[in-house]
């Protein structure tokens, strides 16, 4: 019977765990054991009684907890010291910033930990339920909104009284993946003009459904790639977007920035000149900061005033509502290791499994994920991976 660890994760303001006791009930079905560290969904409103109750084994020794897994479950990517605790052999499920984090990748393919990275799971419609990036950032959009709402010095909606109309607020939105979109929809709710820009012409008609005015820039070929995430574009594309989206921003009550692109920093949308030329008491939320931010002047984890413009870039929005985004990325892990059980063979790894083949970083002391040993500077593999 695998053993499964959980501990608490140790980042800064982090309040997310990888386990719910919904996700423990259903893991012992799978046929594994759980131990959880002490505490560790504290930050989520989970006590260590909820996860005994759903069948859990609560852990005060994490050396032990590591020591004793089979599999280990987090969300943030391991630090030294946690990858030094697991034992040669273990699988670790988590978000592990592969394509861009060589030293974290190298120190578990060191250790012969097999390593499966959420931020790689493919984009596939069986793989929906797995797809950990797009849970938060569901989340990460809607809480901008409310975010930018509580620091904005008016309301969003069109008010109209005795002593006169309130016009709504207008709120720009900077990409249109799943983090834009649920910013669309909560900001439409809450009763604003929404005017959105995203380098893929094909998502102008999600944009519109959900009441959205969509801003064209003119592109000369495919800006997505096979996953529906945008691709990195020119410098002169670029200064073009943001010549065009210019005005909006300039007259924006919001600004909502959600523009990433996998393995690579973020496209600068909003300038310095641009901050300096909106209204005072104005609102940006860089929702990329973490991959470097789409405003120049944005500081990752600070909430910071520039000309007068009140610039958020807190990092992990998500924890800011962690009840929910505990909830959803443990079922994401679930959903992903849940389909690598087998009843006869138990959990294993598949290589003829493309969700297995797009997210499993490194096996049994090779890095074996394409991209990520093109990322790195590592030749192809020779040979397919062994299970």
């Amino acid at each position: 019977m695998p053993t499964v660890f959980v501990p608490t994760e140790i980042r800064e303001s982090e309040t997310r765990a990888a386990a719910s006791p919904d996700t423990v009930t259903r893991l012992i079905k799978l046929g594994m054991s759980v131990q959880i560290q002490a505490g560790a969904g504290a930050a989520s409103h989970i006590s260590d009684k909820a996860y005994e109750a759903a069948g859990a084994t609560i852990v005060s020794d994490v050396a032990a907890g590591y020591g004793a897994a089979d599999l280990v479950f987090k969300l943030n990517p391991p630090t030294p010291a946690e990858i030094a605790s697991m034992r040669e052999g273990t699988t670790l499920v988590s978000f592990v910033n592969a394509l861009t984090d060589k030293d974290i990748v190298e120190a578990l393919n060191a250790r012969k930990i097999s390593s499966i990275a959420m931020e790689l799971v493919p984009r596939i419609t069986r793989a929906q339920k797995m797809d950990a990036l797009s849970s938060q950032a569901n989340l990460a959009g809607y809480k901008a909104v409310i975010m930018a709402a509580d620091h904005l010095p008016k309301i969003f909606p069109m008010l109209m009284t005795a002593a006169g109309t309130i016009q709504p607020a207008r709120v720009v939105i900077m990409g249109a993946g799943v983090a834009g979109l649920q910013a669309i929809a909560t900001a439409k709710r809450l009763g604003a003009v929404v005017e959105v820009s995203d380098v893929r012409p094909a998502v102008k008609e999600q944009v519109e459904s959900l009441g959205g005015k969509f801003i064209e820039v003119p592109t000369d070929g495919s800006a997505e790639d096979e996953g529906g995430y945008a691709t990195e574009q020119s410098e002169e594309f670029l200064a073009k977007q943001r010549e065009l989206v210019r005005e909006k921003i300039v007259n924006a009550d919001v600004v909502i920035t959600t523009a990433a692109i996998p393995g690579r920093p973020a496209p600068k949308l909003v300038t310095d000149d641009m901050v300096e030329a909106m209204r005072g008491g104005s609102v940006i939320v860089d929702l990329a900061v973490a991959s470097g931010g789409n405003c120049t002047l944005s500081e990752a984890g600070q909430i910071v005033q520039k000309h007068g413009v009140t610039i958020i870039g807190k990092l992990e929005i998500p924890s800011l509502v962690a009840a929910n985004a505990t909830d959803m990325y443990a079922k994401n892990v679930l959903n992903l290791v849940g389909d690598m059980v087998d009843k006869e063979k138990g959990f294993h790894f598949d290589f003829e499994d493309e969700v297995v083949t797009g997210s499993v970083v490194c096996h049994k002391g090779e890095i074996c994920h394409a991209r990520v040993r093109d990322a790195h500077g590592l030749s192809p593999l020779n040979t397919p991976q062994e299970a």
